[in-house]
């Protein structure tokens, strides 16, 4: 998800009721940071907090200083293979999420991810006032080299939240990301969640990359579907209480080569079989978002998504992704204790590749519920850290088929807000990021703060020698 900024101090129990969830909307923190005063003061602090992370790899950092380009907010960071070799990229930028200057881009590395070309703009408004924006984008590689970038295209007007709601539009590039053809809407099919009037586009985003887990190595992804309020009003003060639902995608001719507006698209768990996670003390409410997938040893698909209810929850699919379990809370192992995290990314991926199904598998949380350095679960710009890195192992006949060691350490920064000029920047280390393997390594690529684009090696030192063993019957 991508949110707007609401602040607020929370009742004593996040997990009790709904009346206190719309208590701790209405009030004001007294946890947010000063506003950034000056560029000046914005670029003291660039150079030593652009290695807090301990980061491996530089991608972005931000120029504050370009008066061409707003680009001082940068998520939803996806690196991937490119069909020549090299490392290639896109995401959302903007001064700040949700602006009027927020674009996607484009850029690539030749040289393992080590140095990158400057970012292109391939799609929306440099600045503001050139266009409507461009948001969350994600691409496509098709098996004869074709790179594919769909995003959502803002019209002009909006449905729930200005940067959620756009048509799905895509574009392509024949010559390894140098040029790409004029842009074309993909067909969505409408959902009763979805404003009654056709001319508003759905509420739809797609988080992380689609991989090659359908039958036949098809393209499949999982994505939130935000349901208009149109349809079912907003509970509370805060975005955390609007409604969503999980549906998935499977794109059935990428490797084809057709035009954009002839992709075919198949669209599953979609309407009343949309997965849902209940929001707390409010039973007509889901908070369910923001699907990551990976492949189990059996076949299986296994999937993980944020939730309003203190923790991330689990699904499964035996059919490629077509039907998919109920979500359940996420678990250390079967009977084991639930593991904690906010309405914030929480993806899991495969420690042998996006696709392998090696059984090991690495999950990132922040390892609270919300409640965080005297932030509540609204608090999402600030809440968000630290990151634990939660080693999971693949066990054959369990109920909960991945089970967990325990979160470990993995990253965070001192404290220092990051973004625009007059804003409190952010403090977040939401993971709208993407995975790879180099040279045999994992790779986490990921935003700090919406600021830098970074990326870390995940060695051997991070998982156990031995895996949790049980007696499963």
């Amino acid at each position: 998800m991508k949110e707007r900024w609401f602040r607020g101090r929370t009742a004593a129990v996040w997990l009790a009721v709904g009346s206190a969830i719309a208590a701790m909307a209405e009030a004001p923190s007294n946890r947010l940071p000063a506003a950034i005063a000056s560029a000046e003061e914005l670029l003291a602090c660039m150079a030593s907090q652009r290695h807090a992370t301990r980061p491996d790899f530089v991608v972005y950092v931000p120029q504050v200083t370009n008066s061409a380009l707003a680009d001082t907010g940068n998520e939803h960071f996806l690196v991937f293979e490119g069909p020549d070799g090299s490392f290639m990229a896109v995401w959302t930028q903007s001064s700040a999420e949700a602006r009027p200057d927020q674009h996607i881009v484009f850029a690539r590395s030749e040289d393992g991810g080590r140095t990158w070309s400057p970012p292109k703009v391939i799609a929306g408004p440099a600045r503001a006032g050139e266009g409507p924006m461009a948001s969350w984008a994600f691409p496509l590689v098709s098996r004869r080299g074709r790179i594919y970038v769909l995003y959502s295209q803002h019209i002009g007007r909006y449905d729930n939240f200005p940067h959620h709601t756009g048509w799905l539009v895509g574009m392509y590039s024949d010559d390894a990301g140098r040029t790409w053809s004029a842009p074309q809407r993909v067909f969505m099919p409408r959902s009763i969640r979805d404003n009654p009037d056709p001319t508003m586009p759905p509420n739809v985003l797609c988080w992380q990359k689609p991989l090659r887990l359908a039958p036949g190595g098809r393209y499949l992804v999982g994505v939130t579907r935000w349901t208009s309020f149109a349809v079912t009003p907003n509970p509370t003060k805060s975005w955390i209480s609007a409604d969503s639902r999980v549906e998935f995608i499977r794109f059935e001719n990428v490797d084809d080569h057709p035009e954009p507006s002839e992709l075919r698209l198949s669209w599953f768990m979609t309407n009343e079989r949309a997965l849902a996670v209940e929001f707390p003390g409010n039973p007509t409410i889901s908070v369910c978002q923001e699907p990551s997938i990976v492949r189990l040893p059996d076949g299986r698909l296994f999937c993980v998504m944020r939730t309003a209810a203190g923790g991330p929850y689990w699904s499964v699919s035996a059919d490629g992704g077509e039907t998919w379990s109920s979500p359940r809370p996420l678990c250390r192992r079967d009977g084991g204790t639930r593991l904690l995290h906010p309405l914030s990314p929480c993806p899991i991926y495969d420690l042998g590749g996006n696709e392998a199904g090696s059984g090991r598998y690495a999950l990132f949380i922040h390892g609270h519920d919300g409640h965080y350095q005297g932030y509540g679960p609204t608090d999402t710009m600030f809440h968000r850290r630290p990151v634990y890195l939660v080693p999971g192992t693949f066990m054959p006949g369990a109920d909960q088929p991945v089970w967990f060691e325990e979160p470990r350490w993995f990253m965070d920064h001192d404290g220092t807000p990051l973004g625009p000029v007059g804003s409190r920047g952010r403090l977040d280390l939401a993971l709208y990021g993407s995975w790879t393997v180099l040279e045999g390594v994992p790779v986490l690529w990921y935003p700090d703060r919406k600021f830098f684009l970074l990326g870390r090696r995940i060695g051997p030192e991070w998982w156990p020698r031995t895996a949790p063993t049980a007696e499963v019957r």
